[in-house]
């Protein structure tokens, strides 16, 4: 954590404002690979994933949200496994038949093996037979190209880098299973082909959704039909289909093709009861084109898709799952209100009350209210005086009797596995209107829902966990009721955006000091085990030449051998929404941490880090700066579980060796970051909440500078590191 100490009238107080990466550079490095690794990279072309969708178990299990199944369900940055922290720990894949194996794929997060095998059995239960050993594993993304064959694969961690269990983002394997058709070619065919649209959202083009990237999508009109096709350059056998769904998905669509493009399509795969998400569709078919055509939407925007991924040969893969046949229970099939046009969010400051609520230093203030006030950084949960106990629900007066056609839970990871949505004229007597045993947390909103009453109770009868039952959200959706109209919020600015509304060109007098109308100086010590004193205003000054100079030196001061400088924008200015960018140059040297970031500004008026929201727009580590790190932190998310991206500088550039523009695309749905003009990250609002947990970011923030030495992080100083080390600001710019 980096401590955000505010320099202002009041006496300062020290709070751990900001924790770090330094649990995530496995995991931010695994980030760079794309969905487009599941199904386009493999050993050979012959070989194929074999190992996604299948049944996995583990040796053991950190939580409910970890399981086995998360590390082979082909999400490379949402879905994990992690085992309990003790050695050996094993996780484990049926691949349905005996396989030849080629090559094994280990997407580790932040707690990975040092020592580990890959080993081979015909049996469940063994004997087992290493086809791959390590004792000097480095985490990461590894590619291990081994020779073995069996029906099960796994790997067995027998020493950790970490106090922490073992963690894998993926489990990746790729071979032929003996019986079963092949010949489907891994590489995408569609990649980078020319792709039409029946519609495009500016600037979501459709050569986005064939880029090989899944941090750009093509995105069309609200309206029903829209289509995608691409055009493959020649007539092709199609054998499999990857769709990877943004938030605005297809609930019913059809993969279909053409030699023409312009009619005689052939539909090779149809489904009206998609949930979207990352889809591997076995089919076959012959074109040179291939469109995806949707004809209902699973929300009121258009259809956006991260990526198409076509794959072509004369046999389906063994590992592809069967395409969906229905929704989660969780999740059902999204349709319109029986009112369009007039439902409302009847729920918000409206009374509520739970079975039981919790206060205290483990959850303060997590009472009923909490679920029902738009503040996706508080929560209710149920009290553990007496333990917590099945059942336990929470139910909203909405004021006056509502017709209910739409609730939306977020749930903390203490979340019902089984539970009902129940309305009442009274609040005694319920009326089930949903019901689900099988929920998997995180985000859930439930439409078509048809229900009358005044109350909505959620109504938990199975918990995920030891622990009780957490609501960070509970909105209810309909008409009638007594709704109180929530606050407005700003609208998304339009991109590229170009109205500047704050800068600091730093283009005074050399030695001249920080603008103390915009910046405030922010003295003390750090966190996260940093060795420097912010000094109050010592270590910053212009060059005379157009740049604000942050110097680290070795300095005895305030109790810490180093001294540097760390300011914001506190109470002078703050932002929700917008392009706010920096032109940096940062220092080379061990244990050199600097960075350009931003806070929830309720930070400033007492809320603690990370329930305010935390947006790194750049972390650079001077022991390597060919990288850098863009990261949001949350509740739910933060520090080493933070959600970010590790990215090297377009071109391989050394950041340190000149100027580089970094600079984040922030709105209601997302965040763009970028680093030269090249987009590195986007974190998209619907899946941080579907995977992740609450989005915290739609409020304003301010703006922080600072150049950090030591800690856990960027490790330690030593002879090597030159002091004083600079870190230069070109200018700060924040647009509309």
């Amino acid at each position: 954590m980096r401590s955000v100490q505010l320099a202002a009238a009041a006496p300062r107080t020290s709070s751990p404002g900001r924790r770090r990466l330094y649990l995530t550079m496995s995991l931010l490095g695994a980030l760079l690979a794309s969905y487009v690794a599941v199904l386009s990279t493999s050993a050979s072309a012959a070989d194929t994933l074999i190992s996604q969708g299948r049944p996995a178990t583990a040796s053991s299990i950190e939580n409910a949200g970890t399981p086995a199944a998360s590390a082979v369900d082909g999400n490379l940055t949402g879905t994990r496994w992690s085992s309990a922290a003790s050695d050996p720990q094993w996780i484990q894949v049926d691949l349905g038949g005996t396989a030849t194996i080629s090559q094994v794929v280990l997407r580790w997060e932040a707690a990975y093996a040092t020592a580990f095998q890959v080993q081979t059995s015909a049996s469940a239960t063994g004997p087992w037979t290493n086809i791959y050993s390590t004792t000097t594993g480095t985490g990461g993304v590894q590619t291990l190209n081994v020779t073995g064959s069996g029906r099960y694969i796994r790997v067995n961690g027998t020493a950790r880098a970490t106090v922490y269990g073992y963690s894998l983002w993926e489990f990746q394997v790729y071979g032929t299973v003996a019986g079963t058709p092949g010949g489907c070619d891994t590489v995408n065919a569609a990649l980078n082909r020319p792709a039409t649209a029946s519609s495009v959202q500016a600037p979501f083009t459709a050569a986005a959704a064939v880029d090989g990237s899944t941090g750009t999508r093509w995105s069309s009109l609200a309206a029903d039909p829209q289509w995608l096709q691409v055009d493959l350059g020649t007539s092709k056998a199609i054998c499999q289909v990857g769709l990877n769904w943004e938030a605005a998905y297809a609930s019913a669509f059809q993969i279909q093709v053409s030699e023409t493009g312009t009619g005689g399509w052939t539909t090779i795969y149809s489904t009206t009861t998609s949930s979207g998400g990352v889809q591997t569709i076995p089919v076959t078919g012959t074109g040179r084109f291939l469109r995806v055509n949707g004809t209902a939407r699973g929300t009121q925007w258009g259809y956006s898709l991260w990526e198409l991924v076509v794959n072509t040969g004369t046999g389906t893969p063994p590992s592809s799952p069967a395409p969906p046949s229905s929704p989660p229970p969780n999740s059902p099939s999204p349709s319109p209100s029986t009112q369009p046009g007039t439902d409302v969010l009847l729920s918000y400051n409206k009374p509520g009350v739970a079975s039981t609520s919790q206060d205290d230093g483990a959850c303060w203030q997590c009472l009923p209210l909490r679920a029902f006030d738009l503040d996706p950084a508080s929560r209710w949960a149920t009290s553990p005086t007496g333990g917590w106990v099945d059942p336990g629900w929470i139910y909203v007066d909405l004021g006056a009797t509502a017709q209910i056609h739409k609730v939306v839970l977020q749930w903390d990871p203490a979340y019902a596995t089984a539970y009902q949505i129940q309305t009442s004229a009274d609040a005694n007597t319920w009326t089930t209107i949903y019901s689900t045993t099988t929920s998997t947390g995180f985000k859930q909103t439930i439409t078509g829902l048809t229900g009358t009453g005044r109350y909505v109770r959620m109504y938990g009868t199975a918990r995920s966990s030891t622990y009780g039952y957490s609501l960070w959200e509970f909105q209810v959706y309909g008409t009638g009721g007594a709704p109180t109209a929530p606050p407005a919020q700003p609208a998304d600015p339009a991109f590229p955006a170009n109205n500047l509304i704050w800068s600091d060109e730093f283009n005074g007098a050399a030695g001249s000091k920080p603008d103390p109308a915009k910046w405030t100086i922010d003295p003390g010590t750090g966190q996260n085990g940093e060795i420097q004193y912010y000094t109050n205003n010592e270590n910053a000054s212009m060059n005379g030449t157009g740049a604000l100079v942050i110097e680290a030196r070795k300095q005895t001061l305030g109790g810490r051998d180093y001294t540097s400088h760390r300011m914001n924008t506190g109470t002078k200015f703050t932002t929700q929404y917008g392009r706010v960018e920096a032109r940096i140059q940062v220092p080379k040297g061990n244990g050199l941490w600097p960075a350009f970031w931003m806070m929830g500004a309720d930070f400033l008026t007492g809320r603690p880090w990370p329930y305010n929201g935390e947006i790194d727009i750049m972390e650079v580590l001077g022991r390597n700066t060919l990288e850098g790190y863009s990261t949001l932190h949350a509740p739910a998310y933060n520090g080493g579980n933070g959600y970010g991206q590790k990215y090297t500088a377009p071109g391989g550039a050394d950041l340190s060796a000149g100027f580089h523009v970094w600079a984040v695309e922030w709105n209601s749905q997302g965040m763009r970051f970028l680093l030269d003009g090249t987009q590195v990250f986007y974190a998209s609002k619907a899946t941080v909440e579907s995977t992740r947990g609450p989005w915290v970011y739609d409020h304003p923030f301010y703006v922080i500078l600072n150049l950090a030495v030591g800690g856990d992080f960027p490790g330690p100083v030593d002879a090597t590191t030159p002091f004083p080390s600079r870190m230069l600001v070109d200018y700060v710019r924040v647009y509309k």
